[in-house]
């Protein structure tokens, strides 16, 4: 059975607390796991959670500041450790070479595990799989930034009703969904179009063009509120995000699930953020994240 979910790992932005790591969010996707920002402390996150190194099959960094990514030495390390036996890829913005170079290499280790590089230059696709197509777009951060989307190819739903009236059954439908056409009967006749679900996950900016289109009609979408609506002189200065714009965000692109996290230390009361991303019309599904909490995926409309 296909598991689509979001294992929070770390919530807290520069400073932990705490109850609050460093960040850190897996996303499983059906057989894969895809590891986001490992801040430090991820690995034993990962221990506390009941995620385990052979679970992940990419890293995706959005940018080099400690807290998303001084974890990687360690996960890493752990990967090679344990002998993962498929390959690993890692995402991260290409300016950022040379802190992937120090940290994948931060201490004497015997890599038994293919790890591939592939860094993020420019908006666009870095892969595509049979069950997603990973996107990246730039952000508005002091250091370069990327969020990340992950958009499922559409698919069909058979027609019960069509399928009868054309006269279709049995292995012959799965026939014709191999081939497209079967006795003149196409696919489009008997079925209708299945939308592909789709995560993003946006993390230290400013609003931006980016934001808009990572977060656009996701199921999911995690994003950043560093910091509260009052404070948002200071969100724009440092390229971050308060509670209420990355509602609104979520508002205007028709976000059925929103997640806010990445909380700056300053405030002691969650439910503040998710006040303010009501007041700010978010009125679908909301989750203010906390450490070691799992959030699925929402089902298919």
């Amino acid at each position: 059975m296909s598991v689509r979910e979001l294992v929070v790992l770390g919530t807290a932005s520069q400073v932990p607390t705490r109850h609050r790591n460093h960040n850190g969010y897996l996303l499983r996707w059906d057989g894969e796991g895809l590891l986001f920002d490992p801040g430090e402390g991820t690995q034993r996150q990962m221990l506390r959670a009941g995620v385990a190194a052979h679970d992940l099959n990419r890293l995706c960094v959005t940018h080099f500041h400690g807290d998303h990514s001084l974890g990687l030495a360690g996960v890493i390390q752990r990967i090679n450790l344990d002998q993962v036996p498929h390959e690993i890829t890692a995402h991260y913005p290409r300016s950022g070479q040379h802190f992937f170079d120090r940290l994948r290499h931060a201490t004497a280790y015997r890599e038994t595990v293919r790890l591939t590089e592939a860094p993020v230059a420019a908006d666009g696709t870095l892969a595509v799989t049979p069950s997603y197509t990973l996107e990246a777009r730039r952000l508005s951060h002091p250091v370069e930034s990327y969020g990340y989307r992950l958009v499922e190819p559409d698919g069909h739903r058979m027609l019960p009703e069509r399928l009868a009236a054309h006269g279709i059954k049995g292995p012959d439908v799965g026939l014709l969904q191999r081939t497209g056409r079967l006795r003149g009967v196409t696919l489009a006749d008997v079925s209708e179009v299945r939308r592909g679900q789709r995560f993003a996950f946006v993390m230290d900016t400013r609003l931006c063009d980016g934001v808009h289109a990572l977060a656009e009609d996701c199921d999911l979408l995690v994003i950043e509120s560093t910091f509260l609506d009052e404070d948002a002189k200071l969100a724009a200065d440092h390229g971050h995000l308060t509670a209420g714009q990355a509602a609104a965000v979520a508002r205007d692109a028709r976000v059925r699930h929103l997640v806010l996290t990445h909380f700056s230390q300053r405030y002691s009361d969650p439910e503040e953020f998710e006040r303010q991303a009501r007041a700010a019309g978010f009125d679908a599904e909301l989750t203010v994240a906390h450490d070691l909490q799992r959030v699925p995926v929402p089902k298919r409309r």
